[in-house]
């Protein structure tokens, strides 16, 4: 038989004669009791610092809340993608902002994403030229920084010649007044052109879909023939191409784009563009080389190789540091401020120093940039889910 010290004896079978508090910190540990501290003391500190704000804002005559958001804004907006004058509310001119971020976001990260594959491949070409370009790019673009490049972009916009000097090239014209290229119009409107386009973009879907599961694969003649199909419902329903042309002392028809936001939009392709196609590379050279050899054994050229075994297979490499870069591209948006493009941070800044509520203002760009970057990784997550479930059940056929 073993026996104890009485006063471990007494610690660990009667906890009740030292007190509530001792019984609870020897039941529980310690260690809850500290975190919890820190919670209380992080609230303290935090009320403080609200108490702080709300005081002076007091004393500068300020009421604190989104009480604004219903008030004038007298300000102009030089480019909103819906109609906004001075005299609408604050709630109207941060949804232009809002707009006019997610256009240059949106068309940011397509373009990035198109021009970043396409160095991805060539970087890994057989012509030694073509390889040191890519990485010349590559390493120049990467080191340098965005808003270096932004301020660059936005000097030669501006820099571009007058309307009556502006070089044109397949419809597409370049002043320093913007950047203008041929658009579709509709003089009935766009709801019947619309109608059809879709209509046959999903008969092209269906279409494709019933003969992969009769013959196994589906036929280019099915999308050729949606083309053609919503093309001719397009011509009939009035659709034409305006091309943009010398008028006056300006540029009329086609649609512009106005230099700030072509210097954005550039700016972050070329930037992150390069990001891009070191991913892609990284991509490609993941997949065995085995997998190239038995594709070329099967008769596969190099172009079908590429498309239908490399890429499909680099994809689970590909996409989740994509998504990376789809949000690093929409914070970088931000930087639309220092060329003068009334993105959303602008015209937060703007409502900041008319109305005097910086905080509410602070507090509204943060959630709105918090909830696009959230929108963006949950659609790249379930697409990356998507395309690793398909490879692992391949590879389990396999």
């Amino acid at each position: 038989m073993t026996f104890l010290p009485e006063n471990v004896t007494d610690r660990a079978v009667r906890p009740q004669q030292r007190g509530p508090w001792a019984a609870l910190v020897a039941w529980w540990g310690p260690r809850p009791f500290a975190q919890i501290a820190v919670l209380l003391g992080l609230a303290a500190l935090l009320l403080w610092f609200g108490h702080n704000a709300a005081a002076a804002l007091h004393r500068a005559g300020i009421s604190p809340g989104f009480a604004f958001l219903g008030r004038t804004a007298n300000f102009q907006i030089g480019e909103a993608p819906i109609a906004f004058q001075a005299g609408d509310t604050y709630l109207r001119a941060i949804a232009v902002g809002l707009l006019n971020t997610l256009k240059a976001a949106l068309a940011g990260c397509l373009s990035a994403t198109i021009l970043g594959v396409a160095l991805g491949v060539l970087s890994l070409t057989r012509s030694r030229f073509v390889r040191a370009l890519v990485r010349s790019y590559i390493e120049v673009i990467r080191n340098t920084p965005l808003l270096l490049q932004l301020f660059f972009w936005i000097a030669l916009a501006h820099a571009l010649p007058g309307p009556r000097q502006a070089p044109a090239a397949l419809g597409v014209v370049l002043s320093n007044r913007g950047i203008f290229v041929p658009a579709l119009t509709a003089p009935e409107g766009w709801a019947l052109p619309l109608a059809g386009v879709g209509l046959a973009l999903i008969s092209a879907i269906l279409g494709n879909r019933i003969l992969a599961r009769s013959i196994g694969r589906g036929s280019a003649l099915v999308w050729i023939l949606a083309v053609l199909a919503a093309g001719s419902v397009a011509i009939s329903s009035g659709v034409t191409l305006d091309l943009p042309h010398l008028q006056g002392f300006n540029i009329r028809g086609g649609a512009s784009l106005s230099p700030e936001f072509a210097a954005l939009v550039f700016g972050l392709t070329i930037k992150f563009a390069a990001s891009i196609a070191e991913i892609v590379r990284a991509g490609i050279l993941s997949v065995p080389q085995g997998q190239r050899e038995a594709a070329r054994a099967l008769g596969l050229n190099e172009a079908q190789i590429l498309r239908l075994v490399v890429l499909p297979q680099a994809l689970r490499v590909i996409v989740p540091l994509i998504t990376s870069n789809f949000l690093d591209l929409a914070k970088d948006s931000s930087l639309a401020v220092a060329i003068g493009f009334p993105d959303l941070v602008s015209i937060l800044n703007t409502t900041a120093n008319t109305t005097g509520q910086a905080i509410e203002a602070v507090f509204i760009m943060t959630v709105t940039f918090l909830a696009i970057n959230l929108s963006v990784a949950a659609l790249m997550n379930r697409y990356n889910t998507r395309v690793a479930l398909r490879g692992q059940g391949r590879g389990a056929g396999r």
